[in-house]
C-alpha cells in the first residue's frame, strides 16, 4: 500500500485506509457532502466526498476500512483528497497494523528510560507510588504504552503519551540541574504522573476519542484521582507531600482557561507547567511542518495565535 505520508499534490489515490472520522455536512448552496479523515500508521489526511449519493460511493461509517479512489489536492498548505469512489472493505483485505499511527521512537527503549528516572527517585514514598503504577500495575502499564497524548493537537499516536511524558521528565530533570531550589524527587514524580489521566480520558486506537470520564472530568481530574487512590494504599505517605504532588498535576496547564483547576503555587508546579507547554508546542509545530507541502505562510494557527510559516532556511 502507499502510505499517507508519501502522497503529494496531484497524486491519484487507489488504496485501502481506515476511516477515522465521517461527518455529513452541507455546502453554502445546500448541497450535501461528507467530511472524512483517513488514517494509516503514518498519519491522517483530510478527505471530501462531494457526491455522497453517487452510485460509486458505498455505505460506510467511521472506523470502517474503505478502499478510496480520488485525487490529492492542496488546500491552504495541507493535502486534501477529493474522493470519487469508495468501496467498503472486509476483514482479510487489510492488516490493521498498517493503520495505527505509532511513535517513531522505540517504545520499549522509552519505557526503559522512564523506569530509570523512577529508580533515581530517593524519596521512598514517591518511589513506591511510581512503582505502584509503572511496575506493579500491568493493566495501567499496557494502557500507558499504547495511549496517545491527545486526540489531535500533539503526540496523537500510539506511544504518544509515553513519548510526551519522557520528554517532559527529561526537561524537568534539566531544570533541576539549573535551579537547585527545585525538589527533584517531587518534580520528576509530578512530570511522570502529570498526564496519567489520559489513559482513561481517551480510548485506545483506532478510536482515540474521549471517553465519558474524559468528557465529564478531563485528564487532570482523572489523574489526580488516580494518584490519590494509589497514595491511600501506601502506609504513612506524608499528607503535605501528597498535596504538593496533586497540586502539580492540578496546575500543570497553568491557567484556568486552559483547564487547570488551580494555578501553580510552588516552584515545582511552575517548572512542570513550562516543561509540559514547551514539549506540546514544539511537537505541535513539528507535526504541522511535517504535514505541510508548502514552504510559504500557512495562515493563522489557533494554538500559536499567529500566522505561521513553513519555510526552513538552511
Amino acid at each position: 500500500m502507499k502510505y499517507i505520508k508519501d502522497y503529494k499534490e496531484g497524486d491519484r489515490v487507489s488504496d485501502i485506509y481506515l476511516c477515522k472520522h465521517k461527518q455529513a455536512a452541507v455546502t453554502k448552496n445546500g448541497k450535501p457532502y461528507y467530511n472524512v479523515i483517513l488514517q494509516d500508521k503514518t498519519g491522517t489526511m483530510d478527505a471530501k466526498v462531494w457526491e455522497p449519493n453517487n452510485a460509486g460511493i458505498e455505505e460506510f461509517d467511521a472506523l470502517d476500512y474503505i478502499e478510496v479512489f480520488g485525487d490529492v489536492n492542496n488546500f491552504q498548505g495541507a493535502l486534501q483528497l477529493s474522493v470519487k469512489r469508495i468501496r467498503l472493505c472486509h476483514e482479510g483485505e487489510y492488516d490493521p497494523a498498517n493503520y495505527l499511527p505509532v511513535s517513531s521512537k522505540n517504545i520499549d527503549e522509552m519505557m526503559k528510560e522512564l523506569l530509570g528516572f523512577i529508580n533515581s527517585i530517593e524519596n521512598r514514598y514517591l518511589k513506591e507510588l511510581l512503582q505502584a503504577f509503572f511496575v506493579k500495575d500491568e493493566k495501567f502499564v499496557t494502557a500507558f504504552r499504547k495511549s496517545s497524548a491527545a486526540k489531535t493537537v500533539h503526540h496523537g499516536f500510539v506511544g504518544g503519551l509515553l513519548e510526551h511524558t519522557l520528554s517532559v521528565t527529561k526537561m524537568c530533570d534539566y531544570y533541576c540541574s539549573q535551579y537547585p531550589l527545585l525538589k527533584r524527587d517531587l518534580l520528576i514524580s509530578a512530570a511522570i504522573c502529570h498526564d496519567i489521566g489520559k489513559t482513561k480520558e481517551l480510548s485506545l486506537f483506532p478510536e482515540n476519542d474521549y471517553t465519558n470520564d474524559g468528557q465529564f472530568l478531563g485528564h487532570i481530574i482523572i489523574g489526580t484521582e488516580m494518584v490519590g487512590e494509589k497514595i491511600r494504599g501506601i502506609e504513612g505517605f506524608p499528607e503535605f507531600l501528597a498535596s504538593e504532588l496533586k497540586h502539580c498535576i492540578l496546575s500543570h496547564h497553568g491557567e484556568y482557561e486552559f483547564g487547570s483547576p488551580k494555578k501553580p503555587a510552588i516552584m515545582e508546579a511552575v517548572a512542570l507547567c513550562f516543561a509540559d507547554n514547551t514539549d506540546a508546542k514544539m511537537q505541535t509545530f513539528t507535526e504541522l511542518l511535517n504535514a505541510s507541502t508548502s514552504s510559504d505562510w500557512l495562515g493563522y494557527n489557533r494554538l500559536f495565535e499567529s500566522n505561521v510559516i513553513a519555510s526552513r532556511l538552511e
